[in-house]
């Protein structure tokens, strides 16, 4: 149970970060300086979303490992 946690963890991870960049394109520095609040819809607010989620599974994933029983005994 412990390895498989450990890899949905570093799934999770792996698509978030993917999230993450995807999301990014295009918002840089250069792009027109509008401070205008724009409503997320369509895709973009599914990947939002997703995100989001992704965020949390991602959290909960990460304090259930750090339980105590999951600690790795160090032999004496």
């Amino acid at each position: 149970m412990e390895v498989a946690l450990y890899v949905a963890q570093s799934i999770v991870c792996g698509l978030l970060i993917a999230l993450v960049v995807v999301q990014s394109k295009g918002s840089g520095m250069s792009s027109g300086g509008s401070s205008v609040y724009t409503t997320r819809r369509g895709l973009e607010k599914t990947l939002h979303e997703t995100t989001v989620a992704l965020a949390v599974i991602f959290l909960l994933i990460a304090l259930i490992t750090s339980l105590p029983f999951f600690a790795v005994a160090i032999p004496k």
